[in-house]
């Protein structure tokens, strides 16, 4: 089987059933926040650093949550998390302090219903209730990190053409200590 194929065709499925308009919902949340907060756990967590250092070339104030360095979270900012299920327990803790303090959630999920959508400012939901069964190819949440990654990165792409962003400009801003 060709499993490259297998692959890029469920991403495929999967985006086409997720509502791209609410890549634009996030967008005006992350213009708006005074500062960005992003986390995740495990896989996701690898997904949300993509989108974190993305938006830093974009010149946006991004803090990964959990990290030695990382300020207080405040009224005006925003808190983006990337949970497949929702109800990642190890991140609840950060959505009950983020909405204590008057900062707003934005939450990437494959569940439109969960702890987390339940208090959330926006929820984007990648894909439906039914676009992730068992695929053995593709084990233990796969189809969702790879589906989000693409996602997220296309809401960047919008992000650049939207604010006439230069590949050497954002290339300016990339880290040059690593």
């Amino acid at each position: 089987m060709d499993h490259q194929k297998l692959i890029l065709d469920k991403l495929t499925t999967i985006l086409s059933e997720t509502d791209n308009g609410n890549a634009a919902k996030l967008l005006k949340l992350v213009d708006e926040a005074g500062r960005i907060f992003i986390g995740g756990a495990g896989r996701s967590l690898l997904v949300s650093r993509f989108f974190a250092m993305r938006l830093v070339h974009s010149g946006y104030n991004v803090s990964m949550i959990g990290e030695v360095v990382t300020p207080a979270i405040k009224a005006g900012d925003l808190l983006i998390l990337v949970s497949g299920s929702g109800g990642t327990e190890t991140l609840l803790p950060f959505v009950k302090k983020a909405k204590s303090v008057g900062a707003k959630l934005a939450v990437v999920s494959m569940k439109a219903k969960s702890a987390m959508a339940d208090v959330a400012d926006l929820v984007i939901q990648i894909g439906n209730d039914n676009s992730f069964p068992l695929t053995q190819a593709m084990p233990m949440g796969s189809q969702f990190e790879l589906s989000t990654l693409v996602f997220l990165e296309a809401a960047i792409a919008d992000l650049i053409v939207a604010k006439g962003l230069t590949e050497e400009g954002m290339r300016a801003i990339h880290a040059n200590l690593e």
